[in-house]
């Protein structure tokens, strides 16, 4: 098998080799079964069972009550921009939106479409190095819902602690950081993550819903955009991402043999540690693009003194076996995302290198 090299991308990213080698070991008969995952129907036993059992893990390692419904849907985390507002911004007909990025900005971009979006708050004037504080949020206390987005990838920006909304239904954006540690569900109304940062292959996201928000999803909304279409169906009023699920399945179960979503957190702290620390000693060769107390532990962004360093530490890199490694082209510089299927010893390597960089071209 070709040798594997680390993938520092923004997503679609990395999955534990765990998954990739169970995957690829079924891959063409399912164990008992004789087809493929790819193959099952979605309305069979067996993709019942793969469905059902993801949706309980997935509840125990984040503790979700039967106050919520947990839903596997399409179109990515794009879509749900607009059917948040679809189906919560009614009746009130507006919404508060924190923005602290690009898509927070896009999220904004849909609500616009079906009521009035009040900015809470947005650093985009500082170019979005840091999480507004608490006092800086403008907040409705009528507003239909309050949305955020927990973990910036573009800018290397997350949440450390949730907003305070007091009765306002609290709605995220959590693609990026999802599972990444544990969070309190019971503080959100809805959360929704693209899969393919920290949970699995593109193609599918999680909905978590809490049931009375069921009420104001209107029957006269398109089908496939109705919450309650897919409550009601379980998922399968269409034909599902059935590979995805099965290996976001497979993900959920990797997790919870760690130890679960805090033994998880202690490592990302412990990974995201280790190059912060490099760039923090490096004496101003590397600048990290957020302000400490709003660091990333999933995307560390970073730039050099010119550009055309950094695009000869990126192509040094390349070559060395680090992919991924280019910014966003809306702060340059360069971007090492390290979800939580990135090995600990990667980011000793990219270290490694990174000081071997600095001390040849200092």
């Amino acid at each position: 098998m070709e040798k594997r090299i680390y993938n520092f991308s923004a997503g679609p990213a990395i999955l534990p080799e765990d998954v990739l080698k169970e995957a690829q070991e079924n891959l063409f008969a399912l164990p008992g079964v004789g087809m493929s995952i790819l193959e099952i129907s979605h309305r069979s036993k067996t993709f019942d069972k793969i469905i059902t059992e993801a949706k309980q893990d997935l509840k125990s390692l984040l503790n979700i009550n039967d106050d919520y419904e947990l839903l596997f849907l399409q179109g990515g985390a794009s879509l749900q921009f607009i059917m948040v507002a679809l189906n919560l911004m009614p009746p009130k007909n507006k919404a508060d939106y924190i923005v602290t990025g690009s898509w927070s900005k896009k999220a904004v971009k849909e609500a616009k479409k079906v009521g009035t979006v009040n900015i809470a708050a947005t650093l985009e004037s500082e170019n979005f190095k840091r999480i507004p504080k608490q006092e800086e949020l403008n907040l409705d206390p009528e507003a239909s819902y309050v949305h955020f987005t927990t973990n910036n990838t573009i800018y290397g920006t997350e949440w450390h602690k949730e907003p305070e909304v007091g009765n306002v239904p609290l709605v995220c954006d959590a693609s990026s950081d999802i599972l990444h540690k544990k969070i309190d569900v019971t503080k959100y109304a809805f959360l929704y993550a693209g899969a393919q940062k920290n949970m699995g292959p593109s193609g599918v996201t999680l909905v978590i819903i809490r049931k009375d928000l069921l009420e104001r999803s209107s029957d006269s909304l398109p089908t496939m955009l109705n919450y309650k279409t897919h409550v009601d169906n379980n998922s399968l009023y269409n034909t599902p991402n059935t590979f995805g699920i099965y290996i976001i399945g497979l993900v959920a179960k990797w997790l919870t043999k760690l130890g679960g979503l805090d033994a998880m957190h202690k490592i990302n702290k412990e990974k995201a540690g280790i190059l912060y620390q490099c760039i923090d000693a490096s004496a101003g060769f590397y600048k990290g693009h957020a302000e400490k107390e709003s660091r990333s532990l999933m995307n560390v962004t970073f730039n050099l003194a010119t550009e055309e360093l950094e695009k000869k530490l990126i192509a040094e890199a390349t070559e060395a076996g680090f992919s991924g490694l280019k910014g966003h082209r809306s702060v340059g510089g360069l971007r090492a995302s390290i979800y939580n299927a990135f090995p600990k010893k990667g980011v000793e390597d990219l270290v490694s290198f990174m000081k071997d960089f600095q001390n040849k071209n200092d």
